[in-house]
């Protein structure tokens, strides 16, 4: 082994010989030593303030290890605890008191008019936890974070933005170390104002920025969504992402469950268990099914059943909120539906989604319901984290002796039931945004349309390896998330330039073979700690 002397040494603390070991697996062995999930995520996070590369290379080489902390499940932890656990300034806060001067707020992030993307909380509904205010910034690191590693975006474009508007959950209003506004939320009209200042400061601070929209409450994830998407380049991943994901591996499990049932593709009648931005929008996203198969847009719709807290959402209830009228049955005109079991009975789904954030809301009964009326029964428990998601999968295997076709919304291990190991399906957001939101900035796309949303779902539907679909897999491994997401981001550059709102032409006459080398050459990569040359460390590749 060649070895650096201590002379060679770039600063004179630095141990004499610690160039000839390896400082991520330093890094790794401190960070298993921790058995608490929140404190590896504050040992990741301190890793990424000292030195972000170092946290980079451990992160891209250990994803499916890290990302179950950065993220989803133990994000959620440390959103509930981020007055506590603060530490250091780590994104960007724009809160109502700045109305009027938010361009001045907005101008103090360092990237400036090189920034390519934010991520953007409100606080108001994160994961299955509901309104955490100021305490809701590390969903739009950990997502960026999420952009990084899966797609390549560099890190030093990225702007996680938390919107601190007050919050309407008493004991953070209550507590000494609350870090957020001490008020409760506004009302419409003063959240629109505030709302279209930030988007107008936006667009001007931020020249070439995606916004992605993440975990505002379901009325105003929609409302936002309407209002912005034709103005500015922005998208809800809560509400398209997730409806893309879904949508993908939806795709490939009818494609299993009507092999093994003899059913065609059309017959397919979906139940959404949870009818909130998320499932909503899921279910919207999920008539392209039908539509791609060559219904109409209202034959699609009828495909679709939605539940609420109150049972099978009918159009003749009284005070139905907007969101839900869309898929309201008009066809039912018995009395209301309200026990999950009846509503299987009367819809008889072959696919049962779960958005409801109720833990264990898939009993027993329900499961074996499912399969009793399905040879191969699709159910999709998608709320996260694990602490509200309607169905374990060691039960689902169990109940339905390994016929289920399962994805969740968090991560699950293998279960081995009767001699044979079943691998889960995860229908993790990682898998569409990234690629998603690599295909926006490098098009130049003036909007994210509807067309670029569904034409990455039906990307990451077509990346499934031969030895992937041998299993039954809904979903690609997330372990070639960096693949998969160039894919997707060829698709998002070719629907963009079909839509017509692409500003980057010169990829017009690029051939995909050539276009998807080019994407690949883009993608980030943190420079290599190792191997170094006289004491140096190799440069970084170029950013977006």
């Amino acid at each position: 082994m060649t070895t650096i002397p201590y002379s060679s040494s770039p600063a004179p603390r630095t141990p004499p010989y610690f160039f000839n070991t390896d400082h991520r697996q330093r890094c790794l062995e401190q960070l298993r030593s921790k058995t608490d999930p929140l404190e590896k995520y504050i040992y990741l996070s301190g890793l990424k303030e000292r030195d972000s590369n170092l946290f980079y290379e451990v992160l891209l080489g250990n994803m499916l290890e890290i990302i179950p902390i950065l993220y989803t499940p133990t994000v959620g932890d440390a959103c509930s605890q981020y007055s506590h656990i603060w530490r250091r300034p780590e994104g960007l806060y724009v809160g109502i008191q700045n109305r009027g001067r938010i361009r001045d707020v907005l101008r103090t992030w360092s990237g400036g008019v090189n920034s390519r993307i934010a991520v953007v909380t409100d606080g108001s509904r994160i994961l299955g936890l509901g309104d955490l205010g100021a305490n809701g910034l590390p969903i739009s690191i950990g997502k960026l974070d999420l952009y990084i590693a899966g797609a390549g975006v560099s890190p030093a474009t990225t702007v996680p933005i938390c919107l601190d508007l007050g919050t309407n959950t008493q004991k953070f209003l209550d507590d000494p170390l609350y870090i957020g506004a001490r008020r409760k939320r506004p009302g419409v009209e003063e959240m629109d104002l505030f709302m279209k200042e930030f988007m107008e400061a936006m667009k001007e601070v931020f020249p070439s920025l995606l916004v992605q929209f993440e975990d505002f409450s379901t009325d105003n994830a929609f409302r936002y969504l309407d209002m912005f998407r034709s103005q500015y380049r922005c998208f809800n991943d809560d509400i398209q992402g997730t409806g893309a994901v879904i949508l993908s591996g939806f795709i490939n499990a009818a494609k299993l469950s009507s092999a093994a049932s003899g059913r065609p593709l059309t017959d397919h009648r979906i139940l959404f268990f949870g009818a909130g931005s998320a499932g909503i929008g899921v279910a919207k996203q999920l008539t392209s099914f039908f539509k791609l198969l060559g219904m109409s847009e209202d034959e699609a719709r009828s495909r679709i059943y939605t539940v609420d807290s109150k049972g099978l959402i009918t159009a003749d209830r009284k005070d139905l909120q907007e969101h839900k009228k869309y898929f309201a049955r008009t066809d039912y005109q018995g009395p209301p539906l309200k026990n999950l079991i009846d509503i299987i009975g009367y819809v008889k789904p072959t696919a049962l989604l779960g958005l409801s954030t109720i833990q264990n809301a898939f009993t027993e009964e329900v499961v074996r319901l499912m399969a009793s009326v399905n040879t191969r029964p699709i159910i999709f428990p998608l709320s996260n984290p694990v602490s509200v998601c309607e169905l374990g999968y060691t039960d689902a295997v169990q109940w339905t002796n390994g016929s289920v076709i399962f994805a969740s919304g968090s991560p699950y291990k293998p279960v081995e039931h009767a001699q044979k190991v079943y691998e889960p399906g995860q229908g993790n957001n990682m898998y569409i945004f990234p690629g998603i939101g690599l295909g926006t900035i490098l098009s130049k796309a003036r909007h994210v349309t509807d067309s670029m949303i569904e034409q990455a779902s039906i990307a990451l539907s077509e990346t499934l390896t031969e030895e992937e679909r041998s299993a039954d897999l809904v979903y690609p491994r997330l372990a070639r998330i960096r693949e998969i997401s160039a894919l997707i981001a060829l698709a998002v550059i070719r629907a963009a330039q079909k839509d017509g709102v692409d500003e980057n032409s010169s990829f017009r006459k690029m051939s995909d073979a050539a276009l998807l080398d080019y994407v690949k050459t883009k993608q980030w990569q943190p420079h290599s700690t190792r191997p170094y040359e006289n004491g140096n460390i190799n440069g970084s590749t170029p950013r977006l």
